[in-house]
């Protein structure tokens, strides 16, 4: 038996999801060894995002079953209002299972994803999105000049050769502090970089005036709704290690994957020492919907519950 009407009869309309979701996955089982500095490199990374996207979007967190300290922080983000939407599971469904919560749960129309140890600088997400939006048929856009084996860019080399309004370039373009900064934050020696820098070159593409890289990285990446989606749902049975499977994929079905001439975003790994003065702010961002601030603290919100609480229950349990 229903007593009185739900107050949510009452509301006159819900929240519209923004064009552009941006969306992490995350997992730290816990706070030691290699996971020792993670949640620091987690809080780097949506600190640097809250802080230098501009564009209107939506967070969306999937947590993969993390320690409890990474539940509460984010929790405690959601409350604030800097994370949308936020997916907490009880078990590590390995990142092709949150991949799949992600690319069919997330409500825009163009999905911006990173792994949760990548940081934003400022104009990440707008050159990713004139690329997305300038290039044909685009699949993936990276928001960092970077070199990925052919295999997984063949159709974008091809698309580029037989489009005569494309000027296709083949070169040392990426400066040697850009291919650094991103070869070494996977764990690859100083002369090992150097020796990929110096035996290989990569590919330059200008489109309708804009510029752009061959090749994309599953770290992070923008790209359509609708063109993710028709890949799902992605079949890996391990944690880790299949995820090149979604390169294949994309490459195979024909679309573009490009990526933006400037380093737009950086790979932290798991440790942030090599995280540079300046580049995170030292403040996070006051909540997004700062007229609901008052009302929001624990005091004014407890109060105002218990008056309603009151008023419930003088009309309709007596």
């Amino acid at each position: 038996m229903r007593v009185g009407q739900n107050p949510a009869k009452s509301i006159k309309q819900v929240a519209k999801p923004k064009k552009i979701t941006v969306a992490t996955a995350t997992y730290i089982p816990h706070l030691k060894g290699y996971y020792a500095e993670s949640l620091e490199v987690l809080k780097t990374c949506l600190e640097s995002l809250w802080m230098n996207t501009k564009v209107p979007y939506d967070l969306l967190v999937f947590d993969n079953d993390s320690c409890v300290e990474v539940k509460e922080f984010l929790v405690e983000a959601k409350d604030k209002g800097l994370i949308q939407y936020l997916l907490l599971s009880n078990q590590n469904v390995g990142k092709g299972g949150a991949w799949n919560f992600i690319f069919q749960g997330a409500q825009g129309e163009v999905i911006a994803y990173a792994d949760s140890d990548v940081l934003f600088r400022p104009g990440w997400l707008e050159h990713s999105i004139e690329i997305l939006d300038t290039f044909p048929n685009v699949g993936m856009v990276t928001a960092r000049p970077l070199r990925s084996p052919e295999k997984y860019y063949s159709n974008t080399l091809e698309w580029a050769k037989n489009e005569p309004d494309a000027n296709l370039e083949s070169g040392k373009f990426i400066p040697w502090d850009v291919f650094r900064e991103h070869v070494l934050s996977l764990g690859t020696s100083e002369e090992q970089a150097q020796e990929w820098f110096d035996s290989k070159s990569e590919w330059r593409l200008t489109y309708q005036g804009v510029s752009a890289f061959i090749g994309a990285a599953h770290f992070q990446f923008v790209t359509p709704k609708a063109v993710i989606q028709q890949f799902l749902p992605l079949e890996m049975d391990r944690p880790m290690g299949q995820v090149r499977s979604l390169d294949e994929l994309i490459n195979q079905a024909g679309y573009l994957r490009l990526a933006t001439c400037d380093p737009y975003v950086k790979h932290v790994g798991n440790r942030i020492e090599g995280i540079q003065a300046g580049e995170v702010p030292d403040k996070t961002p006051e909540m997004a919907n700062r007229g609901n601030q008052v009302l929001e603290l624990p005091l004014v919100r407890q109060t105002l519950l218990g008056i309603y609480d009151f008023i419930f229950r003088l009309y309709y349990e007596n």
